[in-house]
């Protein structure tokens, strides 16, 4: 699979929820929605995320629910995807911002324990190709890991992490996907663009 890793996930899903025509009021109100169920759930997710750099952040989450969402099925439609199923594609979409006052040191350890989490729960894990511990834990321009979690042959859970010196974003998707449907969807809702350029890799275990 190859995604680019330069994207910003935030600036992705902003833009492409104004694209479909998200009014102010409409995105205020999504930040109150119930989280939705993204695969198998992470015991303490939240926390661990808010523990991998060595710093405090500044935190901002949102979520989108199934009925906000179906705005957005002109965005899966023109990315090929037939109406029936553009309208039971995405089921739910959480995005959180973290920002840093100084350069963020991501602790190994706790990163660690994040990725052991998310293999436990059965999802599998990809990183870019070129990542190396030393800039995964202090990055100089952004690392993404990637998680998608199957059901039988269709993914239902897509988690995206992108990593920099003063950011850390990470998107959500609860989703009945094929993975086609995932490569149409580059570049929205916080997914890595297809770049022939970047590669995802399977993380080495």
């Amino acid at each position: 699979m190859r995604l680019t890793s330069s994207v910003s996930l935030g600036f992705v899903l902003a833009a492409s929820l104004v694209a479909v025509g998200f009014s102010q009021q409409q995105y205020a109100g999504a930040a109150a929605a119930p989280p939705p169920v993204y695969g198998p759930a992470l015991p303490n997710l939240q926390q661990q995320l808010a523990t991998l750099a060595d710093q405090p952040a500044m935190h901002n989450g949102y979520t989108f629910d199934r009925d906000t969402l179906q705005i957005a099925q002109g965005v899966l439609e023109a990315q090929g995807m037939d109406a029936k199923r553009a309208a039971l594609a995405l089921k739910g979409i959480s995005f959180d911002s973290y920002r840093y006052k100084q350069p963020a040191f991501y602790t190994p350890e706790a990163m660690a324990a994040l990725i052991e989490s998310y293999h436990a729960a059965g999802w599998k894990h990809l990183v870019n190709a070129n990542q190396t511990p030393a800039n995964t834990a202090q990055p100089h321009g952004t690392v993404t890991d990637m998680w998608l979690h199957f059901s039988g042959a269709d993914i239902d859970g897509v988690t995206v992490l992108t990593r920099g010196a003063k950011m850390m974003n990470v998107v959500q998707l609860s989703c009945d996907l094929r993975p086609l449907d995932l490569m149409h969807l580059g570049g929205h809702f916080g997914i890595p663009k297809v770049d022939p350029n970047a590669v995802m890799v399977p993380a080495p275990r």
